[in-house]
């Protein structure tokens, strides 16, 4: 009996741990779109095209890899989604865009951050610009 409860317990302590520390889809969805509206804010200004917003829908991840970058805790997420942009006169639907998304949870184990890294390289050695999320 009292291993079935020690087993259990355990359990319990493991499942919550996990969910708390692994990237959840929202904040995923979060700093896709933290990526988006950077992308948005370029094309705007180059192209002088009037976006007015975008929706992601259908968020799937595919992969979760934790990693360690800068000695943090680091997920690399990889995945698909569904885009739509809205414009002035239209709306214009992307189906099953892949992502890759690098999120770092920070010391306090509180708050989260948007690596991306410079140029293309990715390893752990990268120079790698951060970003707030939540």
């Amino acid at each position: 009996m009292r291993l079935m409860i020690a087993i259990i317990l355990l359990w319990l302590l493991t499942a919550c741990t996990t969910s708390v520390l692994a990237p959840t889809s929202q904040l995923v969805e979060k700093a896709i779109a933290l990526e988006l509206e950077q992308t948005q804010q370029q094309l705007n200004q180059q192209l002088d095209l009037n976006f007015q917003g975008f929706e992601i829908h259908r968020l799937s991840m595919t992969h979760r890899k934790p990693l360690t970058i800068q000695n943090l805790p680091t997920y690399r997420v990889q995945g698909t989604y569904n885009l739509t942009f809205k414009l002035p006169k239209r709306r214009l639907t992307q189906s099953q865009k892949p992502f890759e998304v690098y999120l770092q949870l920070q010391t306090e184990g509180k708050t989260w951050r948007l690596l991306v890294p410079e140029g293309s390289d990715k390893d752990s050695k990268s120079v790698w610009h951060s970003y707030f999320i939540q």
